[in-house]
């Protein structure tokens, strides 16, 4: 597996698999693909977020959105397409983060719903503990 930054060429492709993490985590998020396109191109442009392709065999198989802070790293987004999921490539993609893109020793933070658990085994498995408990009343 190799990481690379997205191209301007890469943005709809982001785009698609936004929407679809979306949907498969069930947020609640109302965005179009256009709409998370823009919004992915501002952060890309603004350097708010850096955006990581991963891909195997030259193929793009998920992504990662995230930022560094002082005191931990964010992660916003991550991204395994569906036919390359349950075969490591979420697992290899963490892997070449831990060791290769974050800063040593800092902590990983992310957001997962509580009834994503599929999402929530995954984080499990690759050494996440529960560290904080949103709640909302709506």
């Amino acid at each position: 597996m190799k990481i690379r930054k997205p191209a301007p060429s890469d943005l709809s492709l982001l785009a698609r698999w936004n929407h679809r993490l979306i949907r498969d985590e069930k947020h609640r998020n109302p965005m179009n693909v256009r709409q998370l396109g823009r919004r992915m191109a501002g952060w890309i442009q603004a350097k708010e977020y850096e955006v990581l392709l991963f891909e195997v065999d030259r193929i793009a198989v998920g992504y990662a959105v995230f930022r560094t802070a002082q005191d931990h790293v964010y992660l916003r987004q991550f991204f395994v397409d569906r036919k390359f999921r349950r075969k490591g490539s979420g697992r290899k993609a963490m892997e070449i983060l831990f060791t290769k893109v974050w800063p040593k020793g800092r902590p990983v933070r992310l957001d997962v719903l509580v009834h994503n658990k599929v999402a929530r085994a995954f984080w499990a498995a690759v050494g996440f503990k529960d560290y904080y408990l949103g709640l909302e009343k709506r």
